[in-house]
């Protein structure tokens, strides 16, 4: 373990080194092209493959083959670039390409202000491409938990054959801290040697993915984007092959959420304002909880490192039974949604407090404000 003064961006390349990545391609775009500078001078020293490629299409593709061919596969970019990837992120969804894709959240929509934080992508993270499709959603709120977050993304990517994303913001890609790194960060893999009766696109039990044969090892291995059997071939028209293709692909994800779904608490056990929250706001929003109890507020933050799956039972029994719940975000309402399903807004008021644009935080005062105003104290 060596400690490092690294921003988030520098975090993240190094938590994906200690996972054994080997292989990245992408296009530099603000505020990501950090971990492609990172990548692109370290892989070849380490016998990885870095590409800079022509656009974000190409970029996802070829992490895609790179997975399907036994690479540890990664790409990063940021607003734009996420939204051309989309197509590329619901195929490896359909293949089960374990793949590992950071979003380094900026102002938009379009080019907006690339320089600025946002968290405008938590509903493309989690709903981006079309068709029934599930993956995993991570939040890192610091340089540490983008070093950290990074090394669990590519071992949930590879034991669920699944895509996995990691959601930061600008605040977060280039905020510089000490980060505790690892040398090497232990990730199992599902690319085994099978036997040439076993399906490669079935298991037995729906919260486990299939094995993934190497490329090029003699298993007969078939690779679409289309409805195909167990086996890979094709079968565009019966409904018995779609539906059990789509809902062991949602099962696998869905009916490991209790696994999958990380968090930190804070405050009191049963408070009278509840934050719920993720991300650089996070920080603000700890902060805020401090002052509130100084000032004999029952307070209490829960912070999302898992933005999906979330575990609805689980969260609600977390927050407890407050008077007030604040979801503070720097977007107009994404995440507030799901707060909502866990909180009845006719029972517990569900108040969203949003800022987005000009690189401007939410402040721990205005947190403490909105606060006070809810419960009016």
């Amino acid at each position: 373990m060596r400690k490092l003064l690294l921003t988030g961006n520098e975090a993240v390349a190094e938590g994906a080194l200690a996972t054994g990545c080997n292989f990245y391609a992408g296009y530099p775009i603000t505020p990501s092209s950090e971990i492609m500078h990172y990548m692109a001078r370290e892989l070849p020293k380490r016998g990885g493959v870095f590409i800079q490629s022509e656009d974000e299409l190409a970029a996802i593709n070829m992490v895609i083959g790179a997975a399907l061919a036994g690479a540890r596969a990664m790409t990063a970019t940021s607003g734009p670039g996420f939204s051309l990837m989309q197509e590329g992120i619901g195929y490896a969804v359909m293949v089960e390409a374990p793949i590992v894709v950071v979003d380094v959240m900026r102002a938009g929509p379009a080019t907006g202000q690339a320089t600025k934080p946002a968290q405008g992508d938590v509903m493309q993270a989690r709903w981006g491409r079309h068709g029934d499709q599930y993956v995993v959603v991570l939040a890192p709120s610091n340089p540490q938990e983008a070093h950290d977050l990074t090394i669990k993304a590519f071992a949930i990517a590879e034991e669920l054959r699944v895509p996995v994303v990691v959601l930061t913001d600008e605040f977060v890609g280039h905020g510089r801290e000490v980060v505790e790194v690892s040398e090497v960060a232990e990730a199992s893999s599902r690319r085994v040697e099978v036997g040439p009766q076993e399906a490669p696109f079935y298991s037995p039990d729906p919260r486990k993915a299939p094995p993934l044969p190497p490329l090029g090892a003699g298993h007969y291995l078939l690779v679409t984007g289309s409805t195909h059997n167990e086996w890979g071939y094709r079968d565009v028209h019966r409904f018995e092959t779609h539906f059990k293709l789509v809902k062991r692909l949602k099962d696998k994800v869905w009916l490991n959420k209790d696994k999958l779904f990380m968090y930190e608490v804070v405050g009191d056990e049963e408070p009278e304002v509840l934050f719920i929250t993720y991300g650089s706001v996070a920080r603000s929003a700890k902060t805020a909880v401090r002052k509130l109890r100084e000032a004999d507020v029952r307070a209490k933050l829960i912070r999302l490192k898992t933005l999906w799956p979330i575990d609805v039972p689980e969260l609600r029994k977390l927050g407890g039974e407050p008077r007030a719940v604040v979801v503070p975000e720097l977007n107009l309402g994404q995440l507030v949604y799901d707060i909502e399903r866990a909180y009845n807004p006719f029972e517990v008021p569900v108040v969203h407090y949003g800022k987005v644009g000009g690189g401007i935080p939410i402040y721990p005062s205005e947190l403490v404000s909105k606060a006070l105003e809810v419960l009016k104290k």
